[in-house]
């Protein structure tokens, strides 16, 4: 019931977004650059000086964002470099990384897949890496619960992501600092399987 809320409040924003930008004719639209003091610059289209449209901002740091935005934000469909090579394609909503996307780690080639919400990693998604991937749900930014590691050798391990508190530092402190760690709690090898997820329910199903 709550992803089917969720698919609905999506579908009403990108219509809502879809009616708005039809509603801003391009004769109230305009195409510039702007160069900011701090060395930013923007490229683009504008309306009522605000970055709104499609455009490309180039930020001091060296990262880029190209894509659309919406009241000078990052929303809708856009493509993020960050300053050391890592990229993210995919869905944004008020700067944040929001929806479906695909986060890539320059260094390794590794790559996030599946839903964001507000900056963050939740619900369904897959790392993807070299030789092997891991699908299941996540929380903030950390697999939770039940998922599996497909290899590519042609079998995967079903298991569970468990999230354990650990006190940080010295115990005996009047309150000590927790810190979580995760651990993987391996349970059948079997021959490869289609995965789906059941994000209602909060865990991963698997079809053999």
């Amino acid at each position: 019931m709550r992803e089917t809320e969720m698919k609905l409040e999506k579908d009403m924003d990108r219509a809502k977004l879809s009616c708005l930008m039809e509603t801003l004719t391009k004769e109230h639209m305009k195409m510039g650059t702007y160069k900011f003091k701090n060395g930013a610059r923007y490229t683009g289209e504008w309306y009522m000086n605000l970055k709104h449209g499609e455009g490309t901002f180039y930020y001091p740091d060296g990262s880029k964002y190209e894509g659309m935005w919406v009241d000078d934000q990052r929303q809708g469909l856009g493509v993020y470099t960050y300053p050391n090579g890592d990229t993210y394609d995919g869905e944004w909503l008020h700067h944040q990384r929001h929806g479906q996307g695909a986060y890539t780690y320059h260094d390794t080639g590794s790559q996030y897949v599946g839903t964001w919400i507000m900056g963050k990693m939740e619900s369904a998604g897959e790392l993807i890496y070299l030789n092997h991937r891991y699908q299941g749900n996540f929380i903030n930014n950390n697999p939770s619960g039940p998922g599996k590691y497909v290899f590519d050798i042609g079998c995967e391990q079903h298991g569970e992501y468990l999230q354990i508190e650990q006190v940080k530092g010295d115990a005996e402190e009047e309150e000590p600092a927790m810190t979580t760690i995760l651990k993987w709690k391996p349970k059948a090898i079997t021959a490869l399987s289609v995965w789906t997820t059941e994000r209602d329910s909060g865990h991963t199903a698997v079809e053999e």
